[in-house]
């Protein structure tokens, strides 16, 4: 077990090392490091090809639970998230397909039309509605969703895209937090432990509302140099075009609106209906394809492969840390330390599952911290929805730290790549990492003041 663990950290620590090198793109190391991580730790190491299907977890597609339940909680299982990369999928065929027919070009003219223009006035509304439509809907779909626009808008008004992206991918997982179905380690939570939505909304949501208003203020002056610079060019408001124009199919445009609102409606419900997130993901794709008619073939070329492999070596990977047992050594460790003393426990559960979720998959992490804190909290005699808020903000906002640390992250930052911005991990961690020290933070303060 040893070897197999040192095997483990070692893959991880390498595939990290590339990807920040970004001298390999980024699938083919996670690919490669997932293909060692079967050879040398799951072959070598443990001998064990239990672990390895576990860890591919294809059997699971293949079961009425991963389609259609009452709970989410199955979906914390080991290995590949397969729901995960089948929604990602499924959102970036439907997005193909909004896009087609214009309605992302209509929607951020619209907008801009809005705001008259104005560069400030779209990056605090685009905050204020990443936070919000995360709440709703999963953050993947949100960053999907407004980093298109966004990178539309910057074509039309010639200003930098990168700062407006950066500051919606944190948005979008500091909404996700504030509620029970925003973000994925929230749905684990929530169903593992019987909380409801309402109980995230006035515990986590106030958190996060908070939050909101101290981040707005952050990244507006983080950003208002390169803001400034890009509002520098005057447009003629009287020469863009109407908003109308940017409608190329008329036909498309109406039907990709329903299947959006449709897919916001089945998100937002799934707990009510039981089908999961993997169902809803197809089920969009399928539509979108079935209603692009000739078009679905050209639809499909342009999806973003590259971030779908990306995942499945991710997810590899992280599954030799999970079975060998890393990640409950780590949640271990917080037991340990933190004795009796209710603040300290707290902080550690907080900043450890934080510095943990900005490197590895905060999804994992969750499911392996929630027995943990059942632990802690009947033997230190601390009220358990305490420590499941600080997990929850922990995970959530740690997540936000690094381009790998949620989906959100990874797909916000390939949208803006695939549109000729690359976004490497210093420009990423120099403005994020602050705001993400900032509402960890408050987050802190605010479970000490109002629990303890």
């Amino acid at each position: 077990m040893i070897t197999a663990q040192v095997l483990a950290v070692l893959i991880f620590v390498a595939m990290f090392l590339l990807i920040i090198t970004e001298k390999i793109e980024r699938q083919y190391v996670t690919l490669g490091c997932g293909l060692l991580t079967l050879l040398l730790v799951f072959g070598i190491g443990l001998h064990s090809m239990s672990a390895v299907i576990e860890t591919l977890n294809v059997r699971n597609i293949f079961t009425l639970d991963f389609w259609y339940q009452a709970g989410e909680s199955s979906e914390s299982s080991s290995g590949i998230n397969w729901a995960t990369i089948i929604f990602i999928a499924g959102m970036m065929v439907m997005v193909e397909g909004m896009a087609r027919a214009g309605f992302f070009r209509w929607l951020c003219m619209r907008i801009a039309k809005l705001v008259h223009y104005q560069t400030v006035p779209i990056f605090i509304t685009f905050m204020i509605m990443s936070f919000v439509l995360a709440m709703f809907i999963d953050s993947i779909t949100v960053i999907l969703f407004l980093a298109a626009v966004t990178v539309e808008l910057a074509r039309l008004l010639e200003f930098n895209p990168v700062p407006m992206i950066l500051a919606e991918i944190f948005c979008a997982n500091l909404g996700g937090s504030a509620t029970m179905c925003g973000d994925p380690p929230n749905i684990i939570i929530g169903t593992s432990l019987g909380y409801s939505f309402a109980d995230f909304v006035l515990n986590t949501g106030l958190i996060a509302g908070i939050s909101l208003i101290a981040v707005l203020l952050f990244f507006y002056f983080a950003f208002r140099k390169e803001l400034k610079t890009g509002s520098g060019k005057q447009v003629d408001i009287s020469k863009l075009p109407d908003p109308k124009s940017a409608i190329t199919d008329k036909t498309g445009f109406i039907i990709s609106t329903v299947i959006f609102l449709c897919a916001v409606v089945l998100l937002v419900t799934h707990a009510m209906t039981g089908l999961t997130v993997a169902f809803i993901g197809l089920f969009i794709a399928l539509v979108t394809l079935i209603t692009s008619g000739k078009h679905a073939v050209e639809v499909l070329k342009k999806v973003d492969y590259k971030t779908l492999l990306f995942f499945i070596g991710l997810f590899v990977v992280v599954g030799g840390l999970e079975q060998t047992g890393i990640l409950e050594l780590v949640a271990g460790f917080i037991g340990k330390v933190s004795g009796g003393n209710a603040m300290l426990m707290i902080a550690i559960i907080i900043w450890i599952s934080a510095l943990a979720s900005a490197f590895i998959d905060n999804i994992p992490f969750a499911a392996t911290m929630i027995p943990v804190i059942k632990t802690l909290a009947a033997a230190q005699g601390i009220p358990l929805e305490t420590l499941a808020w600080a997990l929850s903000m922990g995970t959530d906002i740690g997540g936000s730290a690094t381009p790998i640390g949620a989906s959100a992250n990874v797909v916000g930052t390939s949208v803006a790549a695939k549109a000729g911005h690359p976004i490497g991990w210093g420009e990423y961690c120099k403005k994020v990492v602050p705001a993400t020290l900032l509402v960890l933070l408050i987050s802190t303060v605010m479970i000490f003041v109002r629990y303890l």
